[in-house]
């Protein structure tokens, strides 16, 4: 396709755009397909973004979860490292070492 700059790129006249005459009627079927395909769309995407946002919420109460339990931990190794210092030995590390004293024993 060759135009030049005084007459503008050449189209063919059945190419025009906008409105066609005579499809009135079609077109208002084809709209309102349309509409309700857009709509089943809009369900769809909310159920979508529901469905995710519920795993998300699941995943975030797992995690939770998880971080309690090593902050539990961690409160009782302090305590233990706090008793050593002291001089102590913590009387669970007492019943650990013994569980393991005795399973060397049945070796």
């Amino acid at each position: 396709m060759r135009f030049s700059p005084w007459e503008g790129p050449h189209r063919k006249e059945s190419g025009k755009r906008g409105r066609k005459p005579g499809r009135k009627s079609g077109d208002k079927v084809d709209m309102k397909a349309k509409l309700e395909r857009s709509r089943q769309s809009a369900r769809e995407c909310r159920a979508r973004k529901k469905l995710r946002y519920q795993y998300l919420e699941e995943l975030v109460a797992d995690r939770e979860k998880a971080v309690f339990a090593l902050r539990k931990e961690l409160e009782k190794f302090q305590v233990w490292a706090k008793e050593i210092d002291e001089g102590r030995v913590p009387e669970d590390i007492q019943t650990i070492l013994e569980d393991v004293g005795a399973l060397k024993k049945e070796k």
